[in-house]
């Protein structure tokens, strides 16, 4: 050992004695590094100066023992990574989050397997109509509250369908869904303002509580400012003239941001800007202290993690970054609970990191907005891509050279452009006649409506399982579903029908506790094991 190690050694804060030896070796510090559950104390080789780690044994006074004591280390748990203010907000044991995977593949088994293994899961009413939404919520408020467990529903930005985006937040302030997550807003609008407001009092202490909790999922400082920010008074002011908000709650607004949870989404499946989340996650946090030091709100702002949660390495480096909690996306689509069929979840079970595109997303089609998709086993990305250009690039289908027409007609939509924008009308008829009067009256709407009805039904397509259409399906998912599947090979989560999001959630946050704790143990100078840093899937009770 070094002349340092054994300076080290001869500065101990005290000394160990035990009848188990410390383990200086690789297995006893990558055994050490597993048992997080116990009491660790780090100590020097009297001899030679090497840092090892003991368990059990006793402390003494320097000297009086046989090993110099360096420093020691409590027990840890996969219950305390993250800030614990989300475990007793939100009444979690864990501070981990499933996201709410639209048209319904957060299944409400999913959310309740979730809620069931200590986390809080979204159902994923995004896409749905109002009818299996308020089937959901029965479901849901029969199956948890009784236990006292959480769980909320998605609410989704529709500039397309702002009247349907007001329809839901109205069900949900109807039926008590105290939690939402919001997701795509680009900034802020009546019906999430309203939401996030609508309850609010204030006890005789001064301390404000809030009955409904907005969970804002975004992916950029200046989407984050609205949400972290109160509603501006003009629109909390239209939303009291109109009914919507008493003048008391309009003013206690003022004093609370929309959301006290923010989950930072980096690269993912679905909508996402494909940003990486060390960089963004520092900016956000920055923007976050900023607030919160102008506004001094009573609770502070968490901000959680998304995108890219799919190994225990990545989790544990989301809590390092400073996140409250995590959220997971991809890998719970590709277990049993989700709502996509198993031919879907078999595909993204052979997916690798380089197995994804973006596609033009069905909501927001005209604005050229984009979702990440999978690319392996599917022709979506490539013909959703075709049906924008010629978006773009005509004015109405009719304009269509009639080469290319055919190739949308007879490859694509499997119809004829009149047979297709027939049973679009025939929807929108029924979801929003006002859509179809814009559509015959404008035939670059047409064109858009009868292109979005087949992004739309392709996603459903995936879901159902309609086996002719395989490779049409459209299934979001970002690259870290390859990094789950490598982390998985080998192990009783390789294959599609033995993932459990219970089990894929606790095996990350053991996961992550024990890359945590081999952290710990490395910066006070222990040979850490590389393999430690690859903690390998084990079922979990």
């Amino acid at each position: 050992m070094t002349t340092t190690g054994l300076a080290t050694a001869q500065n101990g804060i005290g000394s160990w004695q035990g009848a188990n030896p410390p383990a200086f070796d690789a297995a006893g510090i990558s055994e050490a590094s597993h048992r997080i559950r116990e009491d660790c104390t780090i100590v020097a080789h009297p001899s030679t100066g090497d840092i090892g780690a003991a368990f059990d044994g006793q402390l003494g006074a320097a000297g009086i023992g046989q090993y110099p004591v360096l420093a020691t280390l409590p027990a840890m748990y996969p219950e305390w990574l993250g800030d614990r203010s989300f475990a007793e907000m939100h009444g979690t044991r864990f501070a981990y989050v499933s996201g709410a995977m639209a048209n319904g593949i957060a299944t409400t088994t999913l959310v309740c397997e979730i809620a069931k293994m200590g986390g809080l899961g979204f159902f994923g009413s995004a896409g749905l109509g109002l009818g299996p939404v308020e089937a959901a919520i029965d479901e849901l408020s029969e199956a948890l509250d009784g236990q006292g467990l959480p769980w909320g529903c998605n609410l989704i930005h529709s500039p397309n369908e702002p009247a349907l985006e007001e329809a839901v937040a109205e069900l949900f302030l109807r039926r008590g869904v105290r939690k939402v997550s919001a997701a795509a807003y680009m900034g802020l609008t009546p019906a999430i303002v309203r939401y996030a407001y609508r309850g609010i009092t204030e006890a005789p202490d001064g301390t404000i509580h809030r009955a409904n909790m907005v969970f804002a999922k975004i992916s950029r400082p200046e989407t984050a400012r609205h949400f972290m920010t109160p509603a501006p008074k003009a629109m909390l002011d239209a939303l009291v003239a109109v009914g919507k908000l008493t003048v008391a709650e309009a003013q206690l607004a003022s004093r609370l941001p929309v959301a006290e949870d923010i989950t930072v989404e980096s690269d993912s499946g679905g909508h996402t800007d494909n940003r990486p989340l060390g960089p963004l996650f520092s900016s956000i946090q920055a923007a976050r202290d900023e607030v919160q030091a102008v506004h001094q709100y009573q609770r502070p702002i968490r901000l959680g993690a998304a995108g890219g949660i799919a190994t225990p390495q990545a989790a544990a480096s989301a809590f390092a970054l400073g996140a409250a909690y995590v959220l997971t996306g991809t890998v719970n689509e590709a277990c049993v609970e989700s709502g996509l069929c198993s031919e879907g979840r078999e595909m993204l079970a052979q997916a690798d990191v380089a197995d994804v595109t973006m596609a033009p997303a069905a909501d927001m089609f005209e604005l050229g907005v984009d979702v990440q998709v999978l690319s392996r086993g599917t022709m979506f990305a490539i013909r959703a891509k075709q049906l924008y250009q010629l978006y773009r690039q005509y004015p109405s289908m009719d304009a269509i050279p009639p080469e290319r027409a055919a190739t949308v007609e007879q490859t694509i939509l499997r119809a004829s452009f009149a047979d297709a924008w027939q049973s679009t009308r025939e929807f929108w008829l029924i979801s929003d006649p006002a859509e179809v009067e814009r559509a015959e009256a404008d035939p670059h709407h047409k064109m858009a409506l009868t292109f979005r009805a087949y992004l739309g039904l392709s996603s459903r397509w995936a879901i159902e399982g309609l086996s002719d259409r395989r490779l049409d399906y459209q299934i979001w998912c970002g690259p870290s579903m390859g990094a789950f599947n490598a982390w998985t090979h080998g192990s009783f989560l390789e294959t599609a029908q033995d993932r459990t999001v219970a089990q894929v959630a606790r095996n990350l946050l053991e996961g992550a506790a024990v890359i945590t704790r081999a952290q710990q143990l490395r910066t006070y100078g222990l040979p850490v094991p590389s393999s430690v840093f690859n903690y390998r899937p084990r079922p979990l009770g």
